[in-house]
């Protein structure tokens, strides 16, 4: 029984440049953090080699930090690294790779060729590293031709599309799905895809170990793969991942309806290693939007690691019971007539009269609450 641990996208330096810099910071240290952790599981499960299947950069300039963080925290675990370019930190002379090769440590292997590696008697690796962000060819196909001596396991390694991913996939280097049966591979570990799939029995992407992007509710994972000759791989998840990263879209009618669905999302998750973008929906009264946005600002957002949210299509019909609320208001009461009868006439003013009544409401109701 051969075992290793599949990872890759650990895009170390990434930018997240949308967040405020007390979450910035965390991801980014959160992915070098990563890095340890996949070392310990390495120990756990007795896996002398890890294998990274591209983009263990963000951008093939990463700073020198971010380069020396990155070898320290793996020269720190007693397995065997394996680094793959991927299409975010290609292989071109005098670039990344370069720059590294002088800094590596003992346990740190760098594939920037095509060329087989023997990682243990009769276990061999069979690369595809790009030297391009986009490779027209598949460059998969060498491994039909890869001589491994006295093979007894054959481990393909690369980074690229075996799908069509659309508009989700990270490059255009397509790879053919049956590769693992064409090069009578064992397994295929690929990266490329930020969220773990299986292709085939023997041709897995594990994933990002930190998740990066909203549409994934499943925190990072690595794999776990343990290979006998003539036998089918055994392959098991391992969370790597300290955030969630999740997009909740909610219809509401009212202020109860928003508790609920917010007290359902807190249950579900660790709120201070949770990442959230709520879209609000639907039609309530306007007492219920003020609250319910004032639910958010004053508590919800500040439970979580970040918090954003749209309450563009959660719309706000006053009702009766909300106008009264001015109709002893002298011209307070007038004013919000005025809006109302715009907002009712659903005009090119009536978005304006919309949020003008709603500000009207709240700074009514912060006098009145004095």
């Amino acid at each position: 029984m051969f075992r290793f641990i599949h990872t890759a996208d650990w895009q170390l330096g990434k930018p997240f440049a949308w967040a405020e810099p007390e979450v910035r910071s965390a991801l980014t240290e959160a992915r070098f953090d990563a890095i340890d952790t996949i070392g310990q599981m390495a120990r756990e499960h007795s896996v002398p080699h890890i294998l990274v299947a591209g983009d263990v950069f963000d951008t093939e300039g990463p700073d020198t930090r971010t380069i020396v963080q990155a070898l320290s925290r793996m020269e720190r675990h007693q397995c065997s690294w394996w680094l793959l370019p991927g299409n975010h930190d290609f292989v071109r002379a005098g670039g990344l790779w370069d720059r590294i090769e002088g800094r590596l440590p003992g346990n740190v292997n760098l594939i920037p060729e095509a060329r087989p590696s023997e990682l243990d008697d009769g276990v061999w690796l069979l690369p595809a590293p790009l030297a391009h962000r986009h490779q027209n060819d598949d460059l998969t196909e060498s491994f039909d031709t890869m001589e491994t001596p006295g093979a007894i396991l054959r481990i393909g390694l690369a980074h690229g599309s075996i799908v069509d991913f659309s508009a989700q996939g990270e490059t255009k280097n397509q790879i053919a799905p049956d590769r693992a049966a064409r090069s009578a591979l064992d397994y295929l570990a690929l990266g490329d895809w930020h969220g773990l799939l299986q292709v085939n029995s023997r041709t897995w992407y594990s994933g990002t170990p930190e998740v990066d992007q909203f549409q994934r509710d499943e925190p990072g994972k690595a794999l776990l793969v343990e290979l006998e000759q003539s036998s089918e791989p055994i392959v098991t998840e391992l969370r790597t991942g300290k955030y969630q990263w999740l997009r909740r879209d909610w219809r509401v009618d009212d202020a109860a309806g928003f508790e609920a669905y917010s007290a359902q999302l807190l249950d579900e998750c660790d709120p201070a290693a949770t990442l959230v973008r709520v879209t609000l929906s639907g039609i309530t009264t306007l007492t219920d939007r003020v609250a319910i946005l004032s639910s958010i600002e004053h508590d919800l957002a500040h439970r979580f690691r970040y918090f954003s949210f749209s309450a563009t299509d959660l719309v706000a019909k006053p009702s009766d019971d909300d106008l009264a609320a001015f109709a002893a208001e002298g011209i307070l009461g007038t004013a919000a007539s005025t809006l109302n009868a715009r907002i009712q006439e659903d005009g090119p003013e009536s978005l304006i009269a919309r949020k003008a009544l709603e500000r009207l409401f709240v700074e009514h109701a912060k006098v009145v609450g004095s």
